[in-house]
C-alpha cells in the first residue's frame, strides 16, 4: 500500500507538471490531457516494457487514468492561483522525480536486477515521462541540457542503498533517498549547479 501510495504521488505530480507545460503552450483540452497523460505515465511505460512486465501497468489499473483525469481537472481549475508557472512547473516536476525514481527501483528489485540496474530504472521512469513531454512540446527535453536533473535520480537511487544498510525500516531509507532526490535537485536549482559543459569557444 505504501509503494502504491507514492506510485500515484508521483501519477499526480507529473501530471500537474505536464498541465502547466501544456497550458504554456496554448493546447486545447484535448492536448493538454495527452501532454498530462504521457508526462505521468511515459516513463512507467518504458520500464515496464524494459522488464517484460506487460501489459503496462496503467493498462491493468484504471487508477492511473482516473487519477491523471481527476489531477488535469483540478489544474486546470487552479491553475490561476500557481501565478509563476515555472516555479509551479520546477517544484511538481521535482517533486515526480522523486517519487518515480524509487517506484522505478521499488520494481528494478522485484525483478531481482542489480542495484546499478535498479538505479537505471528508476532514472529511466522519472525523467522518460518529461522527456516525452517536452519532444511534443517543442521543447529540448530538460534531461539533454546541463541542468542537474538525471543526475539527481542516481545521487538519490545510490543513496538508497547505501540507507538500506542501515538499522531502520526499509520506508523510511526509500523515504528518505526520495527527500535526497528533491533536495539535490532543488539545490541544483537554487545555486545553478550544472554538468560541465564540453563545448569550448562558443563550438
Amino acid at each position: 500500500m505504501f509503494y502504491f501510495a507514492i506510485d500515484i504521488l508521483g501519477t499526480i505530480a507529473f501530471a500537474i507538471s505536464g498541465v502547466l507545460v501544456a497550458m504554456e503552450k496554448k493546447l486545447d483540452l484535448f492536448g493538454v490531457f495527452i501532454i498530462a497523460f504521457v508526462t505521468a505515465v511515459g516513463g512507467g511505460t518504458l520500464r515496464d516494457i524494459l522488464i517484460g512486465a506487460t501489459p503496462v501497468v496503467w493498462l491493468l489499473d484504471p487508477v492511473y487514468i482516473i487519477t491523471i483525469l481527476a489531477t488535469v481537472f483540478f489544474a486546470i481549475t487552479f491553475v490561476r492561483h500557481l501565478k509563476y508557472l515555472r516555479t509551479s512547473l520546477m517544484l511538481f516536476d521535482t517533486i515526480g522525480i522523486g517519487l518515480y525514481t524509487m517506484v522505478g527501483i521499488e520494481k528494478g528489485l522485484s525483478a531481482d536486477l542489480l542495484p546499478i540496474m535498479c538505479i537505471a530504472l528508476g532514472t529511466i521512469t522519472a525523467s522518460f515521462g518529461g522527456v516525452i513531454r517536452d519532444m511534443l512540446c517543442n521543447e529540448i527535453p530538460v534531461i539533454f541540457r546541463k541542468e542537474i536533473y538525471a543526475t539527481a535520480c542516481i545521487l538519490g537511487g545510490a543513496s538508497y542503498f547505501l540507507l538500506v544498510r542501515l538499522p531502520m525500516d526499509p520506508a523510511y531509507a526509500y523515504s528518505g533517498a526520495i527527500v535526497l532526490i528533491i533536495i539535490f535537485r532543488l539545490l541544483a536549482v537554487r545555486f545553478h549547479l550544472a554538468l560541465p559543459n564540453i563545448y569550448r569557444n562558443g563550438h
